[in-house]
């Protein structure tokens, strides 16, 4: 391999995605498994990363399923006691765990917001500082990359709940990456458009969704793989001097005309 990829390789980082069961965080995982990384897959139920876990180990990378709800501290705090255990302490992590509840915000109950809120917003405040802690005792710098969303940037009806976390996460991400930047620790974002998951695929296909893409500048809405460099950049040491960055990857549909 050419010496100008090598930054962005990632052997002897542990790397831990949240929300890796499918879609973003099982993609992640491969990727980063691929880079040298040894993974952590990390969800509420382990059986559900099972068979990610046992793919990247097939190919020749190391990983291990671990259970863990980022809205839950105590379960976060045990997750990383375990990893530690097995890997070594977490120095690149990626906050991918979301939901959404697409509803009108007229008739959002209040546990449609506090959901939303609980594990798009909160759960990326909690897994930072517990890692961040982590990595400060044991005096290693790292990176930790949140998944963001262009609703971030541009208003959506039925998503007041989503885009308020995403854009949180976009202000929270500025914020720590200046605490923590006198310890390495970089923090940054990705915020992406739409991607063709197994979530939406039947949708996009629809007439709605075909004229959404329509109004997309590139007319495409973006595979997995379209991903792989933000995050690697982000991630690696290819991105040293990057931090509180949010990087739009959306074939420009934040640009488009309203």
């Amino acid at each position: 391999m050419s010496d100008l990829f090598e930054s962005f390789r990632l052997d002897g980082q542990v790397a831990l995605v949240t929300g890796a069961s499918s879609g973003f965080g099982r993609h992640f995982g491969s990727v980063l498994a691929r880079a040298g990384a040894k993974v952590v897959l990390a969800a509420r139920r382990t059986d559900k990363v099972k068979e990610a876990c046992d793919a990247i180990e097939a190919e020749g990378g190391m990983a291990m399923a671990i259970t863990m709800d980022v809205t839950d501290t105590a379960s976060i705090a045990a997750a990383f006691d375990a990893v530690e255990q097995a890997f070594g302490v977490v120095t690149v992590v990626v906050n991918n765990a979301g939901i959404t509840i697409p509803k009108p915000l007229v008739d959002l109950e209040d546990n449609d917001w506090s959901a939303v809120i609980d594990t798009n917003l909160n759960g990326v405040a909690y897994v930072t500082r517990e890692s961040a802690r982590r990595m400060i005792a044991a005096g290693l710098g790292g990176s930790v990359v949140n998944i963001a969303s262009i609703t971030a940037l541009r208003e959506q009806k039925l998503l007041t709940n989503y885009a308020a976390s995403k854009a949180a996460v976009v202000q929270f991400t500025r914020s720590a990456a200046l605490e923590l930047a006198q310890h390495d620790i970089r923090v940054n974002a990705i915020c992406p458009g739409y991607f063709e998951t197994d979530l939406n695929r039947d949708w996009l296909a629809s007439d709605e969704g075909q004229a959404m893409i329509r109004r997309i500048p590139q007319r495409r809405v973006g595979d997995l793989e379209d991903l792989n460099g933000p995050l690697l950049l982000l991630a690696s040491r290819a991105g040293a001097l990057m931090t509180g960055a949010s990087l739009t990857a959306d074939g420009g549909h934040v640009l488009s005309s309203l």
